[in-house]
């Protein structure tokens, strides 16, 4: 057996990302054939995850945190196949250190966050080689991110649910960020306000529309007047401004934050949801 120096378990460590003491026995099965310790490494974890490439990955945690001073906040969702895994304690804390260390870091995007260093290899390494020892398809399928001056996180209970809002103006009171990501969680508004609502949004809702006016009956020329009517109380049901408040549906949500302070604004909201019969709106 050739002799495995700690030099090539470095090297095959940083080319890789994975861990210290697979890299050693990946090369001692390969006879220090580099390319074969590859091989190797991706047969114990990357290929568990190509032969499920076809299985849907629909469990897992959704989890939202943010920063000690409370500017900077990630949403992420660590998928996995069954909800026995999702439950698992350790699954849920290793969902949990992925996003302090992206808090830590500031990280914005999912290739920076697979990038950070975790324990001896990396956070992309560790989702492979979770792959390899729990035996499903493991994957970080959500990853965002807000900054503002002030920003709130809520998950629900189960971690099936998870959300962020950005607020204008720093120290909003906790029982106010509190309301509003209950809010976003409970009624997952797809826009903070209508002037946000994606044009192709817009059009489509216009075009049901027009269709269920002409197929009561209605004249074509009125049938799109019709149709733009009713798109305000769309804008009601799905913006966060225009939504009844979940704690007292006599007030919008744009109002209860104006009982609070008149200039004090929701800037950004972000939401995801791993319930199959939840649209995963933000």
């Amino acid at each position: 057996m050739a002799e495995i120096k700690a030099a090539d378990v470095a090297k095959l460590r940083k080319i890789t990302g994975a861990g210290m003491m697979d890299c050693k026995v990946a090369l001692e099965e390969a006879n220090g054939d580099f390319d074969a310790a590859i091989d190797f490494l991706r047969k114990k974890g990357q290929k568990v995850a190509n032969k499920r490439a076809d299985r849907d990955a629909t469990e897992g945690a959704v989890i939202a945190k943010v920063s000690a001073d409370g500017s900077f906040g990630v949403l992420m969702s660590l998928n996995c196949e069954t909800d026995f895994v999702a439950k698992n304690d350790d699954f849920v804390k290793t969902v949990h250190e992925f996003a302090d260390l992206a808090i830590a870091n500031k990280v914005k995007n999912i290739d920076e966050l697979k990038n950070l260093s975790y324990k001896d290899h990396t956070i992309g390494g560790e989702v492979v080689n979770l792959n390899g020892v729990i035996g499903e398809k493991i994957d970080i399928s959500v990853f965002e991110v807000i900054e503002a001056a002030t920003v709130a996180a809520y998950i629900h209970p189960g971690n099936k649910v998870a959300t962020l809002a950005g607020f204008n103006k720093p120290n909003v009171e906790e029982s106010l960020r509190k309301d509003i990501v209950m809010q976003i969680a409970a009624m997952a508004p797809i826009a903070i306000d209508k002037d946000d609502v994606n044009q192709d949004v817009i059009a489509k809702e216009i075009e049901i529309g027009k269709e269920i006016a002409i197929q009561e009956g209605k004249p074509a020329e009125m049938a799109e007047k019709i149709a733009v009517g009713k798109l305000n109380k769309f804008f009601q049901d799905n913006t966060l401004n225009n939504q009844a408040f979940i704690k007292d549906n006599k007030v919008t949500v744009k109002q209860h934050l104006a009982q609070y302070d008149k200039d004090l604004q929701v800037v950004a909201i972000r939401r995801n949801s791993l319930f199959k019969s939840t649209l995963n709106k933000r």
